[in-house]
């Protein structure tokens, strides 16, 4: 494997690539972008970006490596999925879609349900290496006990309307904040509705704020406990140790602290606050589940599957589906992007 192409479509594959960027660069392995619809700002002066179909062709990847759902399936290269989030309860998450040659999964909840659907198809391998956006991640893990109030909050909730805890909590985060029990942190998806971003900025104030950067990790770090909703980011809290609670999340369980109504935050706050300890073990057998890598060696992990996908070539897979539907649509999307 001597050349890589990044495919992305959103800010939030940023820091999701950039850990496997690095990692393929330390073995010398060449590394490009391609950006859908993004501005090249996005890029650092010393990453490299592919204009058009045309300058993909000359690249010639041996791997194009995709956070998103569909890739452009006429490109070179084999066609490979790192996934987006941990959403695992989100429509579409285990969509096979006919597009990727190889799955690189997270851990062992989702693993099992691809290697079903390889099993089942069989013109695509999966390959547990955990998820390149948590190797940073490794080094954030929180071993506190103990916290004392009042507590600092990183708000983070999903995107998706039907899903959005935004509307109902945006009051009680205000009263929280203004009577001084709770720092509040608010880090929204890139895809939030335009309409709460500016509500939210509208109510900060010494105890509340918004910040705008595309990468939680920062934010994450500095938060005692995490509140959200259905979004991949309550794993990935969980994953280094942070109490979270959530409003109304999908699939409630024991591993975090969920509220059906929003009264109910300033009480939930509180009990993650007093039991610190006790919260955090509760989401730490989930966590093992979803991702029970800490090594900071995902990345790592994904360029070696690639490297044996790459070795063992499409030797006992089917051919990819010819879905006419499917590759129309991305042709059709694609066009634009050409060259000449």
């Amino acid at each position: 494997m001597q050349k890589l192409l990044f495919f992305v479509e959103q800010p939030y594959s940023f820091p999701i690539l950039r850990p496997l960027e690095a990692a393929a660069k330390a073995r010398g392995i060449e590394v490009r972008w391609f950006l859908y619809d993004l501005p090249e700002s996005y890029l650092t002066p010393e990453e490299h970006r592919l204009q058009d179909t045309a300058a993909v062709n000359n690249y010639n990847p041996d791997a194009v490596i995709c956070p998103g759902n569909w890739v452009p399936y006429f490109w070179p290269g084999h066609k490979i999925q790192v996934f987006h989030g941990f959403g695992i309860d989100k429509k579409g998450h285990f969509n096979i879609r006919g597009f990727f040659d190889l799955y690189c999964t997270h851990g062992p909840l989702t693993t099992s349900r691809f290697k079903a659907a390889e099993a089942k198809y069989g013109y695509f391998r999966s390959v547990e290496t955990g998820w390149p956006k948590m190797d940073p991640y490794a080094a954030a893990v929180d071993t506190r006990t103990a916290i004392t109030a009042p507590p600092r909050v990183l708000y983070a909730p999903t995107f998706s309307p039907s899903l959005t805890s935004t509307y109902a909590l945006l009051e009680p985060l205000t009263e929280l904040t203004k009577a001084g029990k709770a720092n509040v942190t608010v880090k929204f998806h890139p895809m939030m509705a335009e309409d709460q971003v500016t509500a939210y900025k509208a109510a900060q104030n010494d105890h509340f704020r918004v910040v705008e950067n595309t990468d939680l990790l920062p934010a994450l770090q500095q938060a005692d406990i995490v509140l959200s909703d259905t979004s991949s980011v309550v794993a990935e809290s969980l994953c280094i140790g942070k109490p979270v609670i959530t409003l109304n999340t999908l699939h409630p369980g024991p591993y975090v602290l969920n509220i059906t109504e929003p009264g109910e935050l300033a009480s939930a706050i509180h009990t993650c606050t007093e039991y610190y300890a006790e919260r955090k073990e509760a989401g730490k057998a989930y966590a093992d589940q979803m991702h029970p890598y800490q090594d900071g060696q995902s990345a790592n992990r994904v360029l070696n599957a690639i490297d044996y996908h790459l070795r063992e070539g499409h030797k006992g897979l089917k051919k990819l589906p010819f879905n006419w539907l499917r590759k129309r649509k991305v042709a059709k999307k694609m066009r634009k992007y050409e060259g000449t």
